[in-house]
Parts: structure tokens; sequence; C-alpha cells
């Protein structure tokens, strides 16, 4: 994969203020001479923890290419193997300006996440409301994609990712705007896929001695980091 043409250094980025640190590196709001721009840096991670971290900035920077030009996702900048950096959006978490009621910001966030899946991507982890903002405007965007898939659209497999990211946005619709879910939503959020009953059996008591036993790590479901 053929990074985009880097930041320019002709005036050395600055750290505006640190957005989050977490066991995969720390994420900052930057600022150079053009723009304001969010940077995950992976340098003075611990080896045992930088493999990780590696791993997942590769699957955010592959994600983000795949959806370049897509509304409402960040937009990749440059991925040299230490930092990553990528375009900010003006917003703030879901859980910090909550769209209760907001039947519109719901019907935007589909198409905008159906978007993303006619482009072959999957985001995987849209059950944080940490992973879904609020922008200036009150429309959403969609953040944080180390845990994306990319592949063929119309794939069994994607189609039942996608199919998850769905349920996950409909969850988070039951909270804020639940008078307004339709009949077949409602039976969507009934009836989640065998993948969510195969996850809770076994891969997320794995995600979790992983990430709270061995890393001593806990995010706390988006809502910032527990060390």
């Amino acid at each position: 994969m053929t990074s985009p043409e880097p930041v320019s250094d002709t005036f050395a980025p600055v750290e505006l203020k640190s957005l989050k640190a977490d066991a995969f590196g720390r994420v900052m709001l930057m600022r150079d001479h053009e723009r304001l721009f969010v940077r995950r840096d992976l340098r003075g991670l611990p080896v045992w923890r930088r493999l990780p971290a590696l791993w997942l900035a590769r699957r955010e920077a592959r994600g983000l290419c795949r959806v370049a030009g897509s509304d409402a996702v960040p937009q990749l900048l440059n991925w040299d193997g230490r930092c990553l950096d990528r375009s900010y959006l003006d917003g703030a978490v879901m859980f910090q300006r909550p769209p209760r009621g907001d039947l519109a910001y719901f019907r935007i966030a589909r198409r905008r996440l159906q978007a993303l899946h006619r482009r072959g991507l999957t985001h995987n982890d849209l059950a944080k409301e940490a992973n879904w903002l609020v922008l200036a405007d009150g429309t959403p965007a969609i953040i944080d994609f180390q845990l994306a898939v990319c592949g063929r659209a119309r794939a069994p497999w994607m189609r039942l990712l996608a199919r998850e990211d769905l349920r996950h946005l409909l969850k988070h619709k039951r909270t804020y705007c639940p008078e307004a879910l339709t009949p077949i939503e409602r039976r969507l959020l009934n009836h989640p896929s065998w993948l969510r009953h195969a996850w809770f059996l076994t891969g997320k008591p794995l995600y979790r001695f992983i990430t709270r036993t061995l890393l001593k790590w806990e995010d706390n479901e988006g809502r910032g980091p527990k060390f």
C-alpha cells in the first residue's frame, strides 16, 4: 500500500492537546502550518506492545485508504510505520453530545454507514459511543478504524459483518431515539447473528484477558482508558 503524501514538515507540527493514551499509543490533536490533524503515535511503546499497536495501525491505514473521499470519516494523511496522521473532524463523541430524539442523526448515520459498506469496508467497533461523533452541524461521523475489515462488499462474510455494524447503530438509536425504531429494526435488534454469540463465547473473553490481564488496560467502552 502506498502512503499518501506526508504532512508537510516545512513547519514542525506541534501538539495542541492529548486526546487519549492507551496501550497502543498516544492520540494527539496536532497543528502544522496548514491545518489541524489527529496523530496516533506508536513511538515509545515497549516492543511487546508495539507489535499489536503496529498491526492495528496498519488496519486503520488500510481501512481509511479504502474509504478515502467518503463523507464524515477521517482522511488518511500519512502513515510511516511510527505515526498515523488523519484529518481532524470538528465534533464531540456521542456520549458527550447525545443525539436524543434526533431522528435525522440516525437516518444520516445509517446512510453513511451503508456507503462505507458499499465501498467494501466494515467497521466492527461501532458498539462504542466514542467511535460515533456528533459534528458541529449535528450530523454523524465515524472514527477509529483499527478493527476495520476490507473485502468484497457482497461477500457473505462482509454482509454478516455489515449486519452487525448496523445492529450496533440501532442499539444507539434505541438508547437515544427509541420511539423511532421501526418493526424491522426491532427484529434485527432482537435477533443477533451467530457471529455475536460466537464473539461473546470465545473472542470477548480472550480480548479481555489480553487487554486487562496482560496489558493492564481497559478502555471502558470508549469512555477513556482505565489502567
